[in-house]
């Protein structure tokens, strides 16, 4: 298996951390946005994108902050939600830690863009 890099994205999300945590950790908002289906069993995520079942583990959540994912099949490789809220205008960010191969790197971008398009869409943004 080839070395992935990692990756942060930030996104502007016209929400409140309150409204926007579910659609983190919650699957039917996450198949809302973010993959075809969601489905959890027994503590573990499945996420379905064309009929490809990639399951994951919730290793890591605060309450209305911060989620990470581990796939199970890609060791070591997560995936990481975190809700920053700037203190001074209240703006809310949704930041994004990733892996990728390097020759999918602007694909991977352009899916994540994509999936916070869905996402805004979602929240009514």
């Amino acid at each position: 298996m080839s070395e992935k890099v990692k990756i942060f994205l930030e996104y502007i999300v016209n929400s409140s951390p309150r409204i926007l945590y579910p659609y983190l950790i919650e699957p039917n908002a996450l198949a809302q946005w973010l993959a075809d289906e969601v489905r959890l069993k027994d503590s573990n995520y499945e996420f379905i994108w064309d009929d490809e079942v990639h399951k994951a583990k919730l290793i890591a959540g605060k309450d209305m902050r911060t989620v990470r994912y581990k796939w199970v099949e890609d060791e070591p490789y997560f995936f990481e939600l975190e809700i920053v809220q700037d203190e001074l205008t209240n703006d809310v960010a949704l930041t994004i830690t990733d892996y990728v191969k390097e020759d999918n790197l602007e694909d991977r971008k352009k899916i994540w863009d994509n999936s916070i398009e869905y996402l805004q869409s979602a929240l009514g943004a």
